[in-house]
């Protein structure tokens, strides 16, 4: 593992300047796992912002990473509304029961508040150690706040919501205005902090629900809850796993300032329709590469997508494409910002070529001396 010359946030500073820098930013998405990182339980994140903070900055000094933000799981605004919630000793938390299982109960419904409800409390007091934790080493503390349409799922369930998306659609607009009324008033509160929330809106991916459905059922809310940060001053990015090539010119043109795309998604094909309007950021595989895979399958991963999104008009930034599994080896991920070191900062394309050329040749090397192995351990036996 190599070492940054720079923090993450002079390195924001000297690229925003048009200066060199040591490396371009990188976020591995490393999510629940900075559990490990720290050497703590996953629920300890529910009771101490303490431990959530500190979880965070660990692997910002383990692995260099130029991202910290305080998200845990996209079940935290639902149970702030009366959600039921499982959350495990030392996992990921699991929506047990929506708040309501009965369209009649729409009304008894009222939008979170992030002081008093769940464990947004917690969330916000761990936003308060971040920022003081980081000063003068990030750029900014992120938070996720849920979109309003995934929100909304989780609030009625799954198989519910998409019958009344095609037999009650008046309910499911009441569902996102509350919705959208939360993640507003979650919002406002980590805007009032210094912090910088971003959009995490799964259910608005067309793998789930077709682009007209996105369009008259999720778009308007996203815009309302977009419209608002920008009012204070704030442009978020937005991620939505899954397809989403079909809503990428709804999306940019919300004036958004990144667009977080998944694995399956195109790069080149994203920085062709919208790289002009926003920064892209993405999309190394999560699991068959970043956990699954060996730390040079992280790399020559990592290299194509620098290769396809490094001159995105509008900015471009390496990044998994999802959150990574909590027991991704630590290697992978330092295969990952090595990776950038390596390469460093302005992009040559002559320089990624060569890396790319360089570790696809040692990967073949090794296939073929396996292969050659297993032929000679087979003509034994």
């Amino acid at each position: 593992m190599s070492a940054d010359q720079m923090t993450s946030l002079e390195r924001a500073r000297a690229i925003a300047n048009g200066e060199q820098a040591d490396r371009m930013p990188c976020n591995p998405n490393i999510a629940n796992g900075t559990a490990r990182v720290l050497g703590c339980k996953i629920s300890e994140f529910s009771t101490d912002p303490k431990t959530f903070a500190k979880a965070q900055m660990a692997c910002v000094e383990r692995f260099g990473t130029d991202s910290v933000r305080v998200f845990t799981d996209l079940f935290t605004w639902p149970e702030a509304m009366g959600a039921k919630v499982h959350i495990p000793e030392d996992d990921t938390a699991d929506l047990l029961e929506p708040a309501i299982h009965d369209v009649k109960d729409i009304n008894k419904l009222r939008p979170a508040d992030p002081y008093k409800d769940g464990r947004l409390p917690v969330h916000v007091e761990a936003m308060k150690w971040l920022k003081e934790y980081s000063e003068g080493i990030m750029p900014s503390v992120g938070c996720a706040v849920s979109g309003p349409f995934t929100l909304a799922f989780s609030l009625i369930g799954f198989d519910e919501m998409l019958r009344m998306i095609h037999k009650d659609p008046e309910s499911v607009h009441k569902l996102c205005e509350l919705a959208t009324e939360t993640s507003i008033r979650w919002s406002e509160v980590a805007i009032d902090l210094g912090c910088a929330p971003a959009i995490s809106e799964p259910m608005s991916s067309t793998t789930v629900v077709s682009p007209k459905v996105f369009r008259e059922f999720s778009l308007p809310y996203m815009k309302k809850l977009v419209d608002y940060m920008h009012t204070r001053n704030v442009n978020p990015v937005i991620h939505i796993c899954g397809q989403t090539d079909k809503i990428w010119d709804d999306l940019a043109n919300l004036g958004i300032a990144g667009w977080s795309i998944d694995n399956v998604a195109s790069l080149t094909e994203c920085k062709r329709i919208v790289g002009n309007k926003c920064k892209i950021m993405g999309n190394d595989d999560p699991g068959s590469v970043m956990y699954m895979g060996t730390p040079l399958d992280v790399r020559i991963g990592t290299l194509e997508s620098l290769k396809e999104g490094w001159d995105s008009p509008k900015g471009f930034m390496v990044m998994s494409g999802c959150s990574l599994p909590v027991e991704t080896r630590f290697e992978n991920i330092d295969s990952m910002m090595d990776t950038m070191r390596e390469v460093g900062y302005p992009i040559k394309e002559e320089k990624l070529t060569r890396c790319s050329k360089k570790h696809v040749l040692k990967k073949q090397s090794r296939r073929h001396k396996y292969n050659g192995y297993k032929r000679r351990t087979s003509r034994r036996t």
